[in-house]
């Protein structure tokens, strides 16, 4: 670009004329590419849709009538140098898309895994509480039982010993009116005298 710069700078005021002027007056081809605006690329929204690159216009080379072929040479390098760095540019932003989408794609799905994961879990925890719930329900059950037969038991053995009392109430009562009848003392002596 600096090489066609001074190509102008360096031009004879006195230039031969072409004898068929140009179509119409534009400027050159390196002033027409420092002129270019530059459009920052939108900002990336967290979709996943493809991104649409769009063609940047490229200049249509116009034909220099100060050094010929040799400035025509150097605008069309420059034309597709910029077209390829162009090609370059919207590869580069196809490809940054289609990263940014399987990432999305992939998080979504380790997101989708872990609350499967923890409700299959939490599911599980419910389930080992109220079999916790059934087991005490049914222990609490078996002892109100054991306790209901230890009751019962204790209750029958009472019986047993007042029963086994009053019979002996009553073989003592004999007894003593058996040895008060025939005015014989007993054979055994009372312990506690």
């Amino acid at each position: 670009m600096t090489v066609l710069q001074t190509n102008h700078e360096t031009a004879p005021a006195t230039a031969p004329v072409d004898p068929q002027p140009p179509l119409a007056e534009a400027p050159p081809v390196a002033a027409a590419v420092h002129d270019k605006a530059v459009v920052p690329p939108p900002p990336v929204e967290e979709t996943k849709a493809l991104a649409i690159v769009e063609k940047e216009k490229i200049p249509d080379p116009v034909p220099v009538n100060k050094k010929g072929s040799l400035d025509r040479d150097i605008a069309l390098a420059e034309v597709e140098k910029e077209k390829r760095l162009s090609y370059v540019k919207a590869w580069e932003e196809s490809e940054k898309s289609k990263a940014e989408n399987k990432a999305q794609k992939q998080l979504s799905a380790v997101a989708a895994w872990e609350n499967s994961k923890k409700a299959s879990l939490e599911a599980d925890l419910r389930k080992i509480e109220e079999q916790m719930e059934k087991k005490k329900a049914e222990y609490g059950e078996k002892m109100k039982n054991k306790i209901a037969s230890v009751h019962k038991q204790a209750e029958e053995k009472r019986a047993m010993v007042e029963a086994k009392r009053g019979e002996e109430f009553l073989k003592a009562e004999e007894l003593a009116a058996k040895f008060r009848a025939t005015g014989t003392t007993p054979k055994k002596h009372i312990g506690c005298f």
